[in-house]
C-alpha cells in the first residue's frame, strides 16, 4: 500500500499581488486529493515593491546590483508565507512546496531567480520546506520551465479526460501542457508568450487599477490598427528562436505608447490573443495526434475579451473549455501543482523531462529543507 502525504503548495505568479495556496493530499506519482485552497493579496508594499524591482533588472548584472532590495524583498515575502502557514495552523509533518517570487528568468542563460529563502521558511516555521524548484533542471541544460506539466497529466488521467488533451495556462505567461497518456516523458510543453503580463503592465502604469477585470476595459477601447500591425511585425521578426520558457521582461508595451487607456488594453487584448492563437494553431499543425479540447486555468481564463479574441484566432473544431467543468479551480491548478511537486520531490522523484522543460534527462527539482 503506498503512503500518503498532506503537502502545501504555495504559488505566487508573475502578476506579483499576492500568494495562492493549496493543501492536497497526495502519493507523489498518480493520486491526490483537495483538502483546501485559499488566496492570500500581498499588502500594497510588496505589491509596489515587486513591480518596482522588476522594472529595474533586466538582466543578470542587474541581481547584483540590486542585491539589497532583493535580500529585503526576500526576507518581506518569505515572512509573509510563514505567516500563512502559521494562519492554516498545519500538522508538523506537513511538507511545503515553496515557489516564491519569480524576479528574472532567463532562459538563454540558464537563470532563474525567485525570492523566497525556504531555509528561514523553515526555520520560522519548524516545518520541511522543499524551494528552488527550478535549479536542478537547469544544470541539467533545462530552461527551469514549466514544471506543471506532470501535474497537468494527473488532473487529466485522474479524471479521465479524453485524451489527447491541451491545458492552456495564461497566468503572466501564456503556456501550453499536451497530454498524450499516462506516460511522463511523452507529454509535451512550453510557454507561449505573454499572458496577463502586457495587458496588466499598462493597466498599471495608466491607471490605480491592477488589472483589466473581466475584460471589461478592452470591450470600452478600440484596437489601434496601425499599431497592432506594427507590433505583429516586430514579433515576427524577432531573430529569437522559439524558447520553451519566457519571462514577463521578454516582452514589452512601448509600442502602445500614445493611447488612451480603454484602447491601449483594447490593443494590447488583440495582440496577446492573436499571439496565443497563432502558438496554439502552429502546434495543431505540426501534431500527428489532433487535440480538440483545451481546458483554460489561470487568471487569464476570466478575461472573457481574451478568451473570444483568442478563439477567434483558432481552427474551427477546437474548443476552449474551463477547467471548472472537473470541479477544479483555474486560480488553483499551480498551487496545487507545487504541492504535488513537493512530495515528488520529497520522494526523489523527477519533476521535469526532456519534453517539458529540454532537460538531458527526467530530474528530480528542489531543494529539501527537514524541519
Amino acid at each position: 500500500m503506498q503512503k500518503n502525504w498532506i503537502s502545501l503548495g504555495l504559488m505566487s505568479g508573475t502578476s506579483g499581488d499576492g500568494v495562492d495556496a493549496s493543501i492536497i493530499n497526495t502519493n507523489g506519482k498518480n493520486q491526490y486529493e483537495l483538502i483546501k485552497d485559499k488566496y492570500y493579496e500581498y499588502d500594497l508594499d510588496i505589491y509596489k515593491d515587486i513591480h518596482n524591482l522588476k522594472q529595474k533588472i533586466h538582466k543578470v548584472e542587474h541581481l547584483k546590483t540590486f542585491s539589497s532590495e532583493i535580500n529585503n524583498l526576500e526576507r518581506k515575502i518569505t515572512i509573509f508565507h510563514a505567516k500563512i502557514i502559521d494562519e492554516l495552523n498545519l500538522d508538523k509533518n506537513v511538507i511545503i512546496g515553496f515557489h516564491g517570487q519569480t524576479i528574472y528568468h532567463n532562459s538563454k542563460e540558464k537563470i532563474s531567480r525567485q525570492l523566497g529563502n525556504g531555509k528561514l521558511l523553515s526555520q520560522l516555521t519548524k516545518r520541511s520546506v522543499v524551494f528552488d524548484f527550478r535549479k536542478n533542471d537547469i544544470l541539467n541544460g533545462g530552461e527551469g520551465a514549466p514544471l506543471t506539466p506532470i501535474f497537468h497529466q494527473l488532473i487529466a488521467v485522474k479524471n479521465k479526460i479524453q485524451l489527447p488533451v491541451c491545458f492552456l495556462n495564461i497566468g503572466g505567461i501564456s503556456n501550453v501542457t499536451i497530454v498524450y497518456d499516462d506516460d511522463p516523458t511523452n507529454l509535451f510543453s512550453r510557454d507561449l508568450g505573454p499572458g496577463n503580463c502586457l495587458i496588466d503592465s499598462w493597466v498599471r502604469n495608466n491607471s490605480n487599477k491592477k488589472y483589466d477585470l473581466n475584460g471589461a476595459l478592452s470591450l470600452i477601447g478600440k484596437k489601434n490598427e496601425i499599431i497592432y500591425e506594427q507590433a505583429q511585425e516586430l514579433y515576427k521578426n524577432r531573430n529569437n528562436k522559439i524558447k520553451r520558457s519566457y519571462d514577463t521582461n521578454d516582452f514589452d508595451i512601448s509600442f502602445a505608447r500614445g493611447l488612451s487607456l480603454e484602447d491601449g488594453v483594447a490593443t494590447l487584448t488583440d495582440f496577446t490573443a492573436s499571439i496565443i492563437g497563432e502558438e496554439l494553431s502552429l502546434l495543431l499543425k505540426n501534431m500527428k495526434k489532433k487535440f480538440t479540447n483545451i481546458y483554460l486555468c489561470g487568471g487569464g481564463r476570466k478575461n472573457k475579451s481574451l478568451i473570444n479574441k483568442i478563439s477567434e484566432n483558432l481552427p474551427s473544431g477546437i474548443n476552449l473549455k474551463l477547467i471548472e467543468d472537473y470541479k477544479i479551480n483555474g486560480d488553483f491548478v499551480e498551487s496545487q501543482a507545487f504541492a504535488f511537486l513537493a512530495v515528488r520531490s520529497f520522494l526523489q522523484l523527477p519533476i521535469s523531462f526532456p519534453c517539458t522543460t529540454g532537460c538531458k534527462k527526467p530530474c528530480v527539482g528542489g531543494d529539501f529543507i527537514k524541519a
